[in-house]
């Protein structure tokens, strides 16, 4: 990586090792997991194994020994999704030896996807999701629009230049659709995942048309939600869900669809510079789920959803968290106006913070509780 970003997760890395004896990093290949790791590992005495290579896994053919060897040091195995079968064996040796601090798990894919280790690992392990880097982690050395832009992969916002970082995002999709789904163990013909994920790429921000999709698809709609679920749980999705809330107004019931990281969602649909993304009509919906993604990263301990009624007024994203909610409006535009349905759903849920996030250059009071901010500039 072109040098080391500080990350606020690595705090919460500390503070898991403390009291877990297993603790795992999880998140899309190439977002940083790695080099995290390695650079906590530094000041720990620790053994790192890559399970992609073949050396480092072949260490593991008498599990025990290798415990036994390195029973004082923090065992690091990367890329664990490759090796399922391995939690039972962890979990074998951790009931031996409870001590916190004892394994740090890296792996590219989500807790519901590696499914042994929830079953395995119970009350043993705790889960850190590293995603791609948001606007406050890189904003000393990369402006909101380049990041917009570019994304939040290390390699791609950090790049020389976008052209290079558009062909790295090029590569990282190629890869991912020919190498990384088939070592999950998912067999899905590269042609139809290619075809899906331009789709909802289009259909970026939108609420979700299983029929349509899956129609323009030319899959079943049991197919269309099981390759779906593939694709959020790499993190490469994100499906928001409608509010669960007792206004009385008719609601829209179905999520809404997000590829999670904008630079993914560029070079899928062929946008190479800052000016033609501007003149995109994809701009609106492209800013929309890089603001929702920013915020939702940063604060991952709410409950996110959204709220559109049956006449179209709308909350991009509501925050919830021990029975108090904020509520945010993403705009794309120097002079932000919300529009009369945001003012009406604001009055009827009274939440605690209400913000409009738009590419203002600093912070200010719109209406009285209701304030105008940067990417970088929001603070529930």
């Amino acid at each position: 990586m072109h040098g080391y970003i500080q990350r606020e997760k690595e705090q919460k890395l500390h503070n898991a090792l403390s009291r877990s004896p297993a603790v795992a990093i999880l998140g899309p290949r190439q977002s940083g997991k790695s080099t995290t790791a390695k650079m906590l590992l530094k000041n720990t005495p620790s053994v790192y194994l890559d399970l992609q290579d073949r050396v480092d896994r072949n260490k593991l053919l008498e599990p025990e020994l290798f415990f036994d060897r390195y029973r004082d040091k923090l065992i690091c195995f990367d890329e664990i999704q490759l090796l399922p079968e391995f939690f039972s064996v962890l979990r074998s040796e951790i009931d031996k030896d409870r001590r916190p601090g004892r394994f740090l798990i890296l792996g590219s894919a989500s807790q519901d996807l590696i499914k042994q280790s929830t079953e395995s690992l119970a009350g043993r392990i705790a889960y850190i999701d590293l995603t791609p880097f948001i606007v406050k982690e890189v904003d000393s050395i990369s402006i909101w629009s380049n990041t917009w832009l570019r994304g939040g992969f290390p390699e791609s916002v950090l790049a020389g230049n976008d052209m290079d970082s558009f062909d790295w995002r090029l590569d990282f999709i190629r890869t991912f659709m020919e190498r990384d789904i088939p070592n999950l163990g998912f067999n899905i013909p590269v042609p139809v995942i290619e075809r899906l994920w331009l789709l909802l790429a289009h259909y970026n921000g939108q609420t979700i048309n299983y029929h349509k999709l899956a129609a323009a698809v030319d899959i079943s709609i049991p197919t269309l939600k099981k390759y779906l679920a593939i694709l959020e749980q790499t993190y490469m999705l994100r499906l928001l869900p409608p509010a669960e809330t007792n206004l009385k107004k008719r609601l829209i019931k179905s999520p809404k669809i997000y590829l999670r990281d904008s630079g993914i969602l560029h070079a899928l649909l062929n946008i190479e510079q800052y000016d033609s993304l501007l003149s995109n009509p994809i701009a609106g919906a492209s800013w929309e789920g890089f603001v929702i993604e920013n915020i939702i990263t940063e604060y991952d301990r709410f409950k996110p959803s959204f709220i559109r009624t049956s006449n179209g007024a709308e909350i991009d994203l509501i925050l919830e968290r021990a029975g108090q909610q904020h509520l945010f409006e993403c705009k794309l535009s120097k002079a932000p106006k919300p529009s009369r349905g945001f003012y009406e759903l604001i009055d009827a849920i009274n939440p605690k913070s209400a913000w409009v996030v738009a590419p203002v250059d600093e912070p200010y009071e719109i209406k009285k509780g209701i304030y105008v901010c940067p990417p970088a500039g929001l603070k529930i």
